[in-house]
């Protein structure tokens, strides 16, 4: 065999190997799906004995399936949009949309527009649905906070220049989210804003300052609201009678359930507590019936899907900021930080390790603004993945 022949096999021995890299991240999507099809079939699950009762006696029993099915399908366009937009286009547009973001939380309160249930102003209807502002604001703070801490990069240590103006937005959406009320997204868009600003360079005492101030400010929000401060001593002793049949009732009932549930679950649809004992059993609790009818098994299963998903969101941050993409890199281990904090509120509420609050489980709980949001936040980071593997293959974003 010449030479030639021998260097033209080794080279295509070689390509091959080269090309081989997919064009998305394998764990990330495989994961993430699989949360998203479970969050289907559990939804249905915990759903279908609702129209036994007399709330939703004229909804039918596939009423919430089918509608959180078209807002997958709704969440999937959407997310298909986002995607196609590169990470330079939502950089310049992150402080319109934050804007926007607000002038929908200051419209949710106006009488006539934003839609009341149980005391909360926190909707505004369009027809058929309702709209959640605090939605949307996960996402545009996420955004806003990642650009904002590229612009002020030489000034994350100085506290008028680098903490301060973020330090007032945060405060107009604290104010405007505690109005509705709404402690809970309050707290996920904080986490999210402060971890971004954490992972962007701010100096080390503005950082312990700032957690300390926030503490502080929970703290007194809890002690100073009546029904907040029942909520918690009533996560503290949930057997207690008065406490069971008041302020601790789904988490008692989400704990009996659970228990229930053992090591295996008690089978697919074979919960006891959704059948009108655990209110919320398809939104805020639905760990609880997936640990009823799937077991210890399948709570974990949940944890470690979100465990893959969080990790592989902060790898495609780390690779962007590697690769001198600042912005890319922040938005997509705020995306991780998003899902990863309000994943454990929710299912640490459901296991009794935290309060109760009003939080859905991303991806997987019934909701229309949540699954559209976080179907939008999920193509954003893999946006940021498909322009790191486009960048590494010598290609231009």
């Amino acid at each position: 065999m010449s030479l030639f022949a021998e260097l033209t096999n080794s080279v295509n021995a070689v390509r091959p190997g080269r090309t081989r890299m997919r064009n998305f991240d394998m764990p990330l999507v495989v994961a993430s799906t699989t949360l998203v099809l479970l969050g289907l079939l559990m939804v249905y699950s915990a759903s279908i004995a609702l129209a036994d009762g007399p709330r939703y006696a004229s909804y039918g029993r596939y009423y919430f399936v089918i509608r959180h099915g078209i807002f997958l399908a709704i969440g999937l366009l959407a997310a298909s949009v986002v995607l196609a937009i590169p990470l330079r286009a939502w950089q310049r547009l992150a402080m319109p949309m934050f804007m926007v973001a607000l002038v929908l939380l200051v419209a949710v309160l106006i009488p006539g527009i934003g839609r009341e249930v149980n005391g909360a102003h926190r909707w505004i209807s369009l027809g058929p649905v309702n709209f959640q502002p605090s939605e949307l604001m996960k996402l545009a703070a996420l955004l806003y906070a990642a650009d904002y801490t590229v612009r002020k990069q030489e000034h994350m240590h100085n506290f008028a220049r680098g903490f301060l103006p973020m330090a007032c937005a945060m405060a107009a959406v604290g104010m405007l989210l505690l109005l509705e009320p709404d402690l809970g997204a309050f707290m996920v868009i904080v986490a999210i804003s402060v971890g971004i600003l954490f992972l962007g360079g701010i100096n080390g005492k503005l950082f312990s300052s700032l957690v300390g101030v926030l503490v502080g400010t929970f703290m007194m929000l809890i002690w100073l609201s009546p029904w907040r401060r029942a909520r918690l001593f009533a996560y503290l002793d949930p057997w207690n009678p008065d406490n069971a049949y008041g302020s601790a009732y789904q988490l008692s009932h989400s704990l009996i359930a659970l228990g229930r549930g053992e090591w295996f679950g008690v089978g697919l649809g074979a919960s006891v507590e959704k059948l009108h004992y655990l209110p919320e059993a398809h939104t805020d609790f639905i760990v609880a019936v997936i640990g009823e009818e799937l077991g210890f098994v399948g709570v974990m299963l949940i944890v470690m899907l979100f465990f893959v998903v969080v990790q592989r969101g902060f790898e495609i941050g780390r690779q962007a900021v590697a690769m001198e993409r600042t912005f890319s890199g922040l938005a997509a281990q705020g995306v991780s930080l998003w899902f990863g904090v309000q994943g454990f509120i929710n299912m640490g509420v459901c296991l009794g390790l935290l309060p109760t609050k009003g939080l859905t489980l991303p991806l997987v709980s019934y909701g229309g603004s949540g699954i559209v949001m976080n179907l939008c936040a999920l193509a954003i980071l893999a946006r940021v993945d498909m322009e790191n593997r486009t960048l590494m293959r010598g290609g231009r974003v």
